[in-house]
């Protein structure tokens, strides 16, 4: 009996990814090199010859940026649409500033191209903006630029974010205070109310056409409270003097709601009646994309809508809101008809989990062909979007439709991340096996100066965007160090930053930012390239 080492590019594959998984778990104080670690692994193994098939690294990348684009889609249109040019600028400039470093690296110090756009992306901590470099240049220089680079960007992100408080004796609690009061004045809560009917103007009126007046267009009364019943109105209800009518709106509206309808009263105890309150869960692909106001829930079922909660935002609908896959519907109903309200919206929780390659197939198919169109500019400059832009934009795009025909462009959290994190597995092994056989030349050769360079263009964008962020654009501290890790695509900074406050302030700014500065890495690193 015995025991051959086997040389399959199977068994080396999973042999670094396991490898890598191992010592990505391990911490230094809070700083772990997680899913990067692969690639390090990747990267010794390749200098002493093992080899990985480029279909691996193929796949991998297609998975990787695919659902990169699904998850980011939304919230990318979101940023764009809400968080105005401030937020965005801010994105724009910290990425430039790493990219004008990097030309200018790239003409004062002879770096080879591929070489720094691999720095530039590990300086940041981008492995999407990786995966477009690496297809861009054709060159596994830009994986052991980045590998040299991304130890350097997660421990200035760290540091940076753990000190410049202190340097500037920023009081964060006062911040968290501050941030808070601007957070209510900008995004009231929802709140529930009850209005006594005195207004002579609002009687012998059906109810549908009460709904429709100016003044409760944004707020939804979801039930009537007649002597001792509560009552769910149909269509052709009228109001009678001495009802209370509750509401659902935005404390502000409320004002308006009682100059129509009459003062507001403290009722809130609910005796006998037939009304029914429920969260239902949004999963009936036939009503996807389709707005309130055309799905006639007060018409055919004598329902109301009180509130949407969208990504853990609670939203008070109007008639001209979309419904999207996955949205949580506040229902208020009659209890003899909630149950075909329910069915109606779908409401099974089984279906979020599920997963259809259907909309993953012809999604990547739809961005492999965009990729493939080349724009150009001049006789010596062709730009063409390549797999990952095209991919990419075929992702956001999609995610940010929703819906097509019957094709939902959606995918189950869970399936995502499983699909994104092997996608990411097969595309680090890959490209650090094919790098490590110039691993140790490079590093010989230009290792201080490469270090160099990446530890400048981690601190500049930092140092540029906090000044930016806190001098001219007026950003609260604690939301703008999670502006600057997003901005940075870097998670363990955000770790860093989370830890300085007891509330979420640094992950809802990393979030709203996050998305754009994915997309733009991307988009960066295929200009870099083009140089």
């Amino acid at each position: 009996m015995y025991f051959d080492l086997p040389d399959s590019a199977y068994f080396f594959l999973f042999l670094i990814i396991s490898t890598g998984l191992i010592i990505g778990r391990l911490k230094i104080k809070s700083i772990s090199l997680d899913f990067s670690a692969v690639i390090f692994v990747a990267l010794i193994l390749g200098h002493y010859g093992v080899e990985i098939p480029k279909i691996i690294q193929d796949l991998g990348l297609l998975f990787f940026i695919f659902t990169i684009g699904i998850q980011a889609g939304p919230g990318f249109v979101q940023s764009l649409k809400h968080n105005g040019l401030k937020y965005i600028s801010l994105a724009l400039v910290i990425i430039s500033v790493g990219l004008i470093s990097s030309i200018f690296s790239i003409y004062f110090f002879g770096i080879d191209v591929s070489l720094m756009t691999g720095i530039f992306n590990g300086a940041l901590t981008s492995t999407p903006g990786l995966a477009a470099a690496i297809e861009a240049t054709h060159s596994p220089n830009a994986a052991i630029g980045y590998g040299i680079a991304y130890p350097v960007g997660v421990i200035g992100v760290v540091l940076f974010v753990s000190l410049i408080p202190k340097v500037l004796k920023i009081d964060l609690k006062k911040t968290e205070l501050e941030y808070e009061l601007n957070m209510k004045m900008s995004h009231p809560n929802i709140v529930t109310r009850h209005f006594s009917v005195t207004n002579t103007e609002v009687l012998n009126k059906p109810f549908v056409e009460l709904k429709k007046h100016p003044q409760s267009v944004h707020c939804n009364a979801i039930s009537i409270h007649r002597g001792e019943k509560t009552i769910i109105p149909n269509k052709n209800f009228c109001l009678q003097i001495g009802d209370v009518i509750t509401v659902i709106g935005r404390e502000e509206e409320m004002i308006e709601v009682q100059k129509y309808i009459g003062p507001e009263t403290q009722r809130t105890s609910l005796k006998s009646g037939t009304q029914d309150v429920h969260w239902l869960l949004v999963t009936n692909k036939a009503i996807i994309n389709k707005s309130i106001e055309s799905l006639q829930f007060f018409e055919n079922f004598n329902a109301s809508i009180a509130i949407l909660r969208r990504s853990g935002i609670d939203i008070t609908p109007d008639p001209k809101t979309h419904i999207r896959f996955g949205d949580r519907l506040l229902i208020a109903a009659d209890k003899s008809t909630m149950k075909n309200v329910a069915t109606f919206i779908g409401n099974d929780t089984n279906r979020l989990s599920e997963t259809d390659f259907l909309p993953i197939t012809l999604g990547i198919i739809l961005g492999i062909l965009l990729g493939s169109i080349s724009f150009q500019f001049s006789q010596s400059f062709t730009f063409s979007l390549g797999i990952t832009g095209g991919v990419l934009i075929s992702a956001l795009v999609l995610s940010g439709i929703g819906k097509t025909g019957p094709i939902i462009w959606t995918m189950s959290s869970n399936a995502n991340f499983l699909l994104r994190e092997l996608g990411l597995l097969m595309f680090l092994t890959a490209v650090g096996c094919n790098a490590g056989s110039d691993l140790v030349e490079t590093i010989e050769n230009q290792g201080f100066l490469l270090f160099g360079i990446g530890a400048i263009i981690t601190i500049l964008p930092l140092i540029i965007g906090w000044w930016l962020g806190y001098k001219v654009f007026k950003i609260n501290p604690l939301a703008l160090l999670g502006l600057i890790t997003g901005g940075m695509t870097s998670t363990p900074g955000l770790g860093a930053a989370a830890k300085l406050s007891d509330t979420n302030i640094p992950q809802i700014a990393y979030a709203t930012i996050y998305p754009f500065a994915l997309v733009s890495m991307i988009l960066f690193s295929k200009i870099l390239a083009a140089f």
